[in-house]
């Protein structure tokens, strides 16, 4: 009898929060004994809270590209990178990991709207959103963590800021600057290899119009132009500015998962390959492209 060859989903759901939220801690106890999560697990709650509205001062996340699965996927594979490079042998101290983790809990906040704040959606602060992003943190963490602290975490979350090179930053360490790459790293990959990350290009073209983010004419430009983009920008992101460290990766599945491979580089692959395949065979608009993911009353597609 032969078994499926396993996929990255088959593992943890990041639409499932307190499964990833269990997985980090189980990455972070192998390597720190005394590791209790407290810091982590109180301001995932608060994190989780804000999303759906139920933390004071502010309406419910409404950017449908940006959602708390897509944090929780940011989280899982900032993890999951820290604890491959662990593997390989690299030191990082406790604090610096739990920094890293936390930066990838907070990096999109800034895109939800304070309870006044009744105009179109959160949308509308992608272009600067981090900067939001991080004042929420450091007030949602102060008597927490020092202020040190805090600003490290700072200069993670920069990292998720396309339109700026990592080398601007002024990290406090090696450590936290490699905290940085995981982080910027783990936003891309977290992306491109999401199961649905076809059909969500959609919601992304719509926050994209809302923003007024130039280069994309329509929802069928942006899937036009998915693979170049990924070639000349995640990838040069990936290889060049972030040093390469997705390659920690494959040491986390070969550790936890035993599994000899790159589950998210597998998953980004079939998502592009599929997506040429489709715009390859002549549709003419971004109906027909859906219609190549539609299987009864969701939009899926099968790989």
């Amino acid at each position: 009898m032969t078994h499926p060859t396993p996929k990255l989903y088959d593992f943890v759901d990041p639409a499932d929060g307190e499964c990833v939220r269990r997985e980090t801690e189980d990455i972070f106890r192998v390597f720190f004994a005394d590791y209790d999560g407290s810091i982590f697990k109180k301001a995932f709650e608060d994190v989780e809270q804000l999303f759906f509205g139920l933390y004071p001062g502010y309406r419910a996340s409404n950017t449908k590209y940006h959602d708390f699965e897509h944090t929780c996927a940011v989280v899982l594979a900032t993890a999951r990178l820290i604890g491959g490079a662990l593997v390989e042998g690299h030191q990082f101290a406790e604090k610096a990991c739990l920094k890293g983790l936390l930066a990838a809990l907070y990096h999109d906040v800034g895109l939800i709207q304070t309870e006044d704040d009744m105009t179109g959606t959160g949308a509308k602060y992608t272009i600067g959103h981090e900067e939001r992003s991080i004042m929420f943190m450091r007030t949602n963490l102060a008597g927490v963590l020092s202020q040190a602290d805090m600003d490290d975490i700072a200069d993670c979350i920069r990292c998720t800021v396309l339109s700026m090179s990592p080398a601007r930053i002024s990290f406090s360490s090696d450590s936290m600057r490699t905290m940085g790459y995981f982080l910027g790293s783990a936003d891309l990959l977290a992306q491109v290899a999401d199961r649905y990350y076809l059909e969500k290009l959609v919601l992304l073209f719509e926050e994209f119009q809302e923003a007024k983010i130039p280069g994309y004419d329509s929802a069928m430009d942006l899937f036009s132009k998915t693979n170049t983009f990924y070639e000349s920008v995640v990838r040069v992101r990936l290889d060049t500015e972030f040093n390469q460290v997705d390659r920690f990766m494959s040491l986390y599945f070969r550790k936890w998962r035993e599994i000899d491979r790159d589950l998210y580089a597998e998953a980004i692959d079939r998502n592009l390959t599929y997506l040429k395949k489709i715009l390859a065979g002549g549709v003419k608009n971004v109906e027909e492209v859906l219609a190549r993911f539609r299987r009864g009353d969701t939009l899926t597609y099968s790989i």
